[in-house]
């Protein structure tokens, strides 16, 4: 007979939960650490009535049977009477309520009462700590089927758990605390039998690595540091194994331990660390697709975000999710296709968690590897499905397959041609005119029952996907290694420039009204920066960065190509810039800006600064 069979058999739904007559939460679970650091039972003040059974009462008023019926002996069933007028208890009931009592009056000295958290009251916490761990290891060896012989050492090592909460108050004190051992042997606590002790010590570490704690990075990497060397990711995974999320306290225990994670990954250099654990990244991805319904749960959404996090703050680990060994590209793709025909609730946990798996992948194609993983798995098709799907539901998933797309097109000939073999010309462009009036005109009928607003984002990401293709689609010239294949031909270019010669050129006139309200946007805040003095130059550029400078750059980029390559095109520029008194060198002066800006020390930065240049001389 274990621990746990002792709790289970008194009658109650949960292994963590005991409907005795007294509150648990007094007597074992609950005990908190009062404000100068103690640790003690609280009870209210009343009329001096002293403990324990009430006296006989006086003169013979009764029969002399006073006190309370004893417990059944072998009656375990519900007596709603006997709750009343007798102990209302069953005898092994009794005899859990009698093990947690004793610690209950465990004494004064031995919860180490101190009015001063520091390094003395430290030692003796450790040495207290440590004590009950032995103490409770060395019953469980002796006892193993005897639990009532090492129920109470569990008790009296749960209390010492929960004592160490005070710490996330004086983290001064981690350094401290990792040299005496008691972060490895807090650590090893998570492998312990009793799964509610494992949860205990996930929830105290939580508590120390939270990002509210007023910790320096040095305090922080101390204990951090001796976290990772106790094995934590590892005990970490195991548990995820073992805790069963139907029940509540299991379920809030992974809650705690994805969020030991996050934490730890707030700092890159841990979140590479965290990243070379293959077993929690392949724990992590099986947990965000684990089919659950009819609702996402926070679970699932969390380990989502843990996910998105990762890759967010380590290239590192973009590449090891895209690797063929993960393959999260697609498993993240099949996990949002869903989203294509519905949407999720607002404020739920599953719109978060389809945000969650847009943001992964969104990093993920950053990566060369992303991008690659992202063209196999036919990414660039779904995402054009659903862009263009006429289905009012689905509008949530839009935006953030834009703004996926933008980041896959960029820097990458292969999703560029991509777009274009999979017909999505035609889906993104007229995504990019809806709204306009004058195409409005012409589509009225056929565009009634689908009506689309751009945000200044959408705007910005269809501005960068048509910026890529035009760097990146090959040029429609042939070379001496050209073959029949339209992909060294240039023809996909061809294609994508026809759609600004279409209709009147108006897909380029679009881009120039465009242009005038980001330049509008853009005057307006340079003329406030003017008037304010001593101005950081961080925060000028921010402003601008603001108001559309990026888009304003981006589009005469977008020109600049235009003009470069098509001389109608060329001719029209010219006729629209000269209603506003501009012409090109309008153009030329935001590119030296953009160039003046270019990073040069990278080979991403370096190209853009020789396309830019070439650029220039076809404006001046």
């Amino acid at each position: 007979m274990n621990v746990d069979e002792l709790f289970q058999k008194a009658g109650v739904p949960s292994k963590r939960k005991l409907d005795p007559i007294r509150d648990p939460n007094e007597i074992y679970k609950s005990a908190k650490l009062s404000s100068n650091g103690s640790r003690h039972a609280q009870v209210e003040d009343g009329d001096d009535i002293e403990a324990g059974p009430a006296p006989p009462p006086e003169d013979g008023e009764d029969d002399g049977d006073y006190g309370p019926s004893a417990p059944p002996v072998e009656d375990d069933g519900d007596d709603e009477e006997g709750r009343f007028f007798g102990g209302g208890i069953t005898a092994q009931e009794k005899e859990i309520l009698d093990f947690m009592d004793s610690n209950t009056a465990a004494p004064a000295d031995d919860l180490l009462t101190t009015d001063k958290i520091d390094l003395s009251w430290l030692k003796k916490t450790a040495l207290n700590f440590e004590k009950r761990i032995t103490r409770n290891a060395e019953l469980r060896a002796r006892h193993e089927d005897d639990p009532s012989k090492f129920i109470d050492s569990e008790a009296d090592l749960d209390a010492s758990i929960k004592a160490l909460s005070i710490l996330s108050e004086h983290p001064e004190l981690y350094a401290d605390f990792a040299r005496l051992g008691c972060v490895s042997s807090l650590v090893s606590l998570l492998a312990h039998e009793n799964t509610d002790i494992a949860i205990d010590a996930v929830e105290i570490i939580n508590e120390l690595t939270d990002e509210d704690v007023a910790a320096s990075d040095e305090q922080f990497s101390s204990l951090t540091d001796a976290l990772l060397e106790a094995d934590l990711l590892g005990l970490l995974v195991s548990n995820f194994s073992r805790l069963d999320e139907q029940q509540e306290a299991d379920r809030t225990g992974v809650y705690h331990a994805l969020s030991i994670i996050e934490n730890l990954c707030s700092r890159r250099e841990t979140a590479d660390q965290i990243g070379k654990h293959t077993e929690l990244l392949e724990w992590l991805l099986s947990r965000a697709k684990k089919s659950e319904s009819p609702i996402v749960s926070q679970n699932k959404q969390y380990a989502a975000e843990i996910l998105a996090i990762m890759v967010q703050s380590s290239p590192a680990n973009r590449r090891r999710l895209a690797s063929d060994e993960l393959n999260a590209v697609d498993t993240l793709l099949t996990l949002i296709a869903p989203y294509r025909r519905r949407d999720p609730e607002r404020g739920s946990f599953e719109e978060e968690y389809m945000e969650n798996l847009f943001e992964c992948l969104t990093c993920l194609v950053d990566d060369p590897l992303g991008k690659a993983k992202f063209v196999e798995a036919e990414g660039v098709e779904l995402c054009l499905l659903i862009l263009s799907s006429a289905d009012i539901k689905g509008k949530l998933s839009k935006p953030a397959c834009l703004r996926l797309l933008d980041h896959a097109a960029s820097f990458s000939s292969e999703v560029s041609l991509k777009i274009v073999e999979a017909g999505g010309l035609k889906t993104l462009f007229t995504l990019f005119m809806s709204g306009d009036k004058s195409s409005d005109k012409d589509n009225k009928k056929k565009n009634k029952s689908k009506t689309t607003t751009l945000s200044k984002q959408d705007i910005e990401h269809l501005l960068g996907i048509f910026a890529s293709m035009l760097r990146h689609l090959p040029a429609a010239t042939a070379t001496a290694t050209a073959t029949a294949d339209d992909s060294t031909t240039g023809a996909e270019r061809i294609r994508l420039l026809a759609k600004f010669v279409e209709k009147n050129y108006a897909k380029t006139s679009k881009l120039i009204r465009l242009r005038r309200e980001y330049a509008a946007r853009v005057s307006h805040v340079d003329e406030a920066i003017k008037a304010e003095e001593n101005l950081d130059e961080d925060e000028a550029f921010s402003r601008r960065l603001d108001a559309g400078l990026f888009c304003l750059q981006t589009i005469d980029v977008i020109l600049a190509w235009l003009i470069a390559e098509d001389t109608g095109c060329r001719a029209k520029i010219r006729e629209l810039l000269k209603d506003r008194d501009e012409d090109f060198g309008t153009l030329a002066r935001t590119l030296r800006e953009q160039m003046a800006g270019v990073d040069g020390e990278t080979e991403e930065g370096r190209d853009t600064g020789e396309m830019l240049k070439a650029l220039l001389e076809f404006l001046e």
